[in-house]
């Protein structure tokens, strides 16, 4: 019965993951075909958007390198010395 048990809970555990990239897939497919309905889109122009609709990845923003964090800060930090420079550069670093 245990074993059972085991089975069924890897069972229900390994099949999550998939479960929610399905649904992003299906978001993603839902957002595409409403966009080319209301393009009026037929044929190959629909067949071609939606490829390219589907394909693209979301546009989000690269994180800021720390090499780039530390250009920022320290341009910011001009006029400080000493431990009050310390203290600005070690705040603004972690708020980046």
């Amino acid at each position: 019965m245990t074993a059972l048990s085991l089975g069924l809970a890897l069972g229900l555990a390994s099949t999550a993951p998939a479960a929610v990239a399905q649904n992003a897939q299906q978001t993603k497919m839902a957002t595409c075909n409403k966009q080319a309905s209301d393009g009026n889109m037929k044929g190959d122009q629909r067949k071609a958007f939606m490829k390219s609709c589907l394909s693209s990845k979301p546009s989000v923003a690269p994180k800021p390198t720390q090499q780039d964090k530390m250009k920022s800060c320290n341009a910011d930090a001009k006029g400080k010395t000493g431990d009050a420079r310390k203290a600005f550069m070690k705040d603004c670093l972690s708020a980046h």
